[in-house]
């Protein structure tokens, strides 16, 4: 498996490739003058050995050479060696690589042969300590792009858990730092208490409104029920006053759903609460929706699973999608059905227009959703209980025409 490239990683790999191209570097210029500087000395020093060793021959005085340096001299020059140009070269002799000097002198040709130079065992040491400070420097490199690494990245990593952080209500660390970290710890911190204020606001503006609206809903409830019970003998008026009793008690239930989104998710109680008793009571809710028009409403029930989370919070997002299909769809079904821990909702109606499609997926380039959106509040409703709940809503076309809606729950407890 391929390893991830983080920051870190890519600070030491970038001293390491640094260190190997200076080492590269350093060693290919090391190598040319080292060689260049042998090839000079060994060259002096078969001339001070030829200045030397031919006026002793001329002279007829032996000419006492070491093991590794040889002088030959007229007629005593091997086969293969003579008939040289004049001056220094290598040559292999003996099946050895060898230095040697042709020259003349009066008494006639001569040739210096220099098998080990002690020049060549000093340049084996040369290149050891080379390569000795090659590693060394690369290990240096490694140990120093890792300890650059882990305080510049540390720091980094330090600030992102802390932003991320959601039970947390402490002090971002680096505010105080006088680097960039800390202009970027304070950035954070700035930004990080204007979005507190701003969600502060709009629980606080929710709550307030669902409290005052409360009160003149329960007074039309109230209302609409005495209605209801007074025209008992005239179908005209009851219908009315019925649907206004319906009206008012789905308005109650919105603004129910209201004050509980204005809460935290982590301070309301989450009971297990199962889906085919949800998907049920809302159905039975639709019904007098398609009454009395050439669209069907039912369930298509299949294996139940449970969910933790308030009724009300389920009952709305549902709800409000069937009800909504039911509104849109002017003939053919809606179909409530459950599959892979999900909740589908299909209707044969004319489909949602782009603005509620850039919704779902989360696309900024899109207006935001705002009012009815050609929707109805619900399908906003439901978008935040999903998203307050964990979930995902999701919308596909069906290929006969129409719209898929797909509640899917991440933590689900199935029934067997």
């Amino acid at each position: 498996m391929k390893r991830p490239s983080t920051l870190r990683r890519r600070i030491v790999v970038a001293y390491l490739f640094f260190a190997l191209a200076v080492c590269t570097f350093v060693g290919v210029v090391a190598s040319v003058a080292i060689v260049g500087i042998e090839d000079l000395l060994v060259d002096e020093h078969l001339r001070s050995i030829a200045a030397w060793a031919s006026p002793r021959h001329a002279a007829g005085m032996p000419v006492e050479m070491p093991s590794d340096v040889s002088f030959y001299h007229g007629t005593a020059i091997p086969p293969e060696l003579r008939n040289l140009p004049f001056g220094v070269a290598k040559r292999v002799f003996e099946d050895q690589y060898v230095h040697l000097l042709a020259g003349q002198d009066a008494a006639g040709p001569y040739v210096v042969i220099d098998r080990a130079s002690e020049y060549k065992n000093i340049e084996h040491v040369i290149f050891a300590m080379l390569g000795a400070g090659f590693l060394g420097f690369v290990a240096l490199s490694l140990f120093l792009g890792s300890f650059i690494a882990r305080g510049f990245v540390d720091p980094i990593i330090t600030l992102a858990n802390a932003v991320m952080d959601k039970k947390t209500n402490a002090q971002l660390p680096l505010l105080n730092h006088q680097d960039e970290m800390g202009v970027l710890a304070r950035a954070f911190a700035e930004h990080t208490a204007e979005l507190k204020q701003f969600l502060a606001r709009e629980r606080f503006f929710t709550g307030d409104v669902s409290h005052e609206l409360r009160t003149p809903l329960t007074i039309i409830i109230g209302a609409a029920e005495l209605l209801v019970e007074q025209t008992a003998d005239q179908p005209a008026l009851q219908a009315p006053a019925r649907r206004i009793m319906r009206a008012a008690k789905e308005a109650t239930d919105c603004v129910s759903v209201l004050l509980l989104l204005a809460r935290r998710p982590d301070t309301i109680d989450r009971p297990l609460t199962s889906i085919s008793e949800v998907i049920r009571a809302e159905i039975e809710r639709g019904q007098p929706l398609v009454r009395d028009r050439p669209i069907s409403l039912h369930f298509q029930e299949g294996k139940d699973f449970s969910v933790f989370g308030r009724k009300e919070l389920l009952s709305s997002a549902i709800g409000n999608l069937i009800r909504n299909a039911c509104e849109y769809t002017d003939e053919g079904s809606v179909v409530v059905s459950i599959q892979d821990h999900s909740v589908l909702v299909e209707d044969t109606g004319p489909g949602v227009p782009d603005i509620i499609r850039a919704r779902l997926k989360n696309d900024p380039s899109q207006p935001q959703l705002i009012g009815s959106a050609g929707s109805g509040l619900g399908l906003a409703l439901a978008i935040r209980i999903c998203e307050y709940l964990g979930a995902k809503l999701e919308h596909d076309d069906r290929p006969q025409g129409g719209s898929i809606f797909r509640i899917h729950f991440q933590s689900v407890l199935t029934k067997n």
